[in-house]
């Protein structure tokens, strides 16, 4: 027990903060300077003191799972192992490669935004976000260890230079809007996950693109390309950009615009691109259609279920794209060497979990999945055997399908209720626009608030009928954030983070007016009522 407190104290609780440079641009940083600046910079911060607090939670999970592993005997394996024989045996029967499922990944996109309307900012380690918390950070930031969901004042340590960007998500909104038009040429049912990124299911797009007339797969060069400067690792400067991406990286073949012709001409002087029938050919093309478009670069992965079209698409970032080929054999061979850390779903806190059993890779899952199964949570052992398959959902669900809508934004410190409920107000509006688009309605409205101590609140209302207006949404979220004011009173509560989400959507022949009952029905106190603390 002493050695799991002072690891907890020492090197263990790097793990928490320690640089992940799984990350594109990240590889071969000099991880151990990078820690000590993360850990000495962070010291005393309520960063620090709610990592640490986190860090301390886990290596209690530990310590109780590897109290609990002492004790299983090999009797109790024998029949574990056993019963996952027969589900994996089961989940076999299910695989399904007849689908090709991309994922495309805008490249650092708050940043790409930024830098292609400031090019001062090109050449320069910039990042979007605030001293607080950092949204993403650009390339060259990278290489100093600065990255995502950092506090800007270690980056700032990391990188003195670093400059940071306040996020415009007016303005990264309508750029994905414009590149999500290109995306329903290609699936008009795909999935945003976010405004960077999205699933497509080309499966139906190839079979019409095999009769398509090379017209039809022409596109040309835009007149306004300009180079926004996203530098390109190195062993892609040959392979992966060659013959393509004509305007984005200075030392490219084809990044300079030729004004030899009238029209928009790469370095060669063609002024179109032509695009072939392949799914990669069809891929290339739209990456080519929302660089010419944006002036932004997009990555991709190319398999057979969006699990491993996710890992593909990190591959060959930026600018590039990874495929996958359909067979059992690729996709067993792929999965061996992969890092756990690799896989969506799978976070710090459950890598270090994985990590107390000796598993590091998705290999080192499949060897050990008797023993996971009697460790993990069904749901746990069920998604690491999937996993270790290379198994993944080959459905992409309909808008209509979906589930929850959501938006959220973090910040400096909001500490007055009129300044919170104002923002309150624009995340309403926010979501409202997002479900006209999609002619959504829901009854379940749900309040995230994260405050200066980094704890998360969740605070939830169900209403007996759908709403969709902002006025409606805002209604409801702003007694749910009341209530959290009030519950801090008489001291002030004091947030950086606040979101709102809506669920529980209704089919279209149950989207009724509302009528003027939601005040009322607020009033009277009839609405289910949830609160919880993460």
């Amino acid at each position: 027990m002493e050695n799991g407190t002072a690891a907890s104290k020492g090197e263990g609780f790097l793990s928490r903060m320690a640089l992940n440079d799984n990350k594109a641009g990240m590889e071969g940083l000099d991880r151990d300077k990078i820690n000590k600046i993360i850990m000495e910079s962070s010291k005393g911060s309520k960063f620090y003191e709610n990592e640490l607090k986190r860090e301390h939670q886990v290596n209690q999970r530990i310590e109780k799972m590897m109290l609990q592993k002492a004790q299983i005997t090999e009797q109790q394996l024998k029949k574990a192992q056993a019963q996952v024989e027969r589900m994996a045996s089961e989940l076999e029967k299910s695989r399904d490669l007849s689908r090709v499922i991309v994922h495309v990944d805008m490249d650092a996109f708050y940043a790409a935004v930024e830098m292609r309307d400031c090019p001062d900012l090109k050449d320069k380690p910039m990042a979007v976000g605030s001293m607080s918390m950092l949204s993403t950070s650009n390339y060259h930031a990278r290489k100093y260890g600065v990255r995502a969901a950092m506090p800007g004042f270690i980056a700032k340590k990391l990188c003195p230079h670093l400059v940071i960007v306040p996020c415009n998500f007016d303005k990264y909104k309508s750029v994905s809007n414009e590149i999500r038009e290109i995306f329903a040429d290609y699936d008009p049912h795909f999935q945003p996950m976010s405004l960077d990124e999205a699933y497509l299911d080309f499966t139906e797009h190839l079979e019409l693109r095999k009769n398509w007339p090379e017209a039809s797969r022409t596109h040309r060069y835009s007149s306004s390309g300009t180079d926004i400067g996203i530098e390109q690792p190195e062993h892609q400067q040959e392979s992966e950009v060659k013959g393509f991406s004509p305007v984005l990286f200075e030392d490219s073949p084809n990044s300079s615009q030729s004004l030899s012709s009238p029209e928009a001409a790469d370095a060669t002087g063609k002024t179109a691109e032509l695009f072939g029938t392949s799914v990669e050919e069809a891929v290339k093309e739209m990456r080519f259609r929302i660089e010419q478009k944006t002036m932004l670069t997009a990555s991709a992965g190319i398999a057979p279920n969006m699990m491993l079209a996710k890992v593909c698409s990190d591959k060959n970032k930026p600018n590039g794209q990874y495929r996958l080929a359909s067979t059992r054999e690729a996709v067993m061979d792929f999965i061996q060497n992969l890092p756990v850390r690799k896989v969506s779903g799978i976070g710090k806190v459950s890598e270090k979990m994985l990590n107390a059993l000796d598993i590091s890779s998705c290999a080192h899952l499949g060897q050990q999945m008797a023993l996971l199964s009697l460790l993990f949570s069904e749901t746990a052992w069920h998604h690491f055997m999937q996993v270790s398959l290379g198994l993944g959902s080959t459905y992409i669900m309909r808008n209509e399908e979906r589930k929850s809508m959501s938006t959220e934004r973090t910040f400096k410190e909001l500490n007055k209720p009129d300044e919170q409920l104002s923002l309150l107000r624009e995340l309403c509006e926010d979501l409202a626009q997002d479900l006209k688009k999609e002619d959504l309605k829901g009854k379940n409205i749900t309040l995230k608030v994260k405050n200066v101590n980094f704890e998360v609140k969740t605070r939830a209302l169900t209403l007996p009928c759908a709403i969709a207006t902002a006025d409606e949404i805002f209604a409801v979220a702003k007694d749910l954030l009341k209530m959290e004011i009030e519950n801090e009173s008489p001291q002030p509560l004091r947030l950086r983070l606040m979101g709102v989400r809506i669920s529980s959507f209704v089919s279209p022949d149950d989207k009724k007016p509302l009528q003027k009952s939601i005040v009322g029905f607020l009033q009277l106190g009839k609405a289910d009522v949830r609160g919880s603390t993460q």
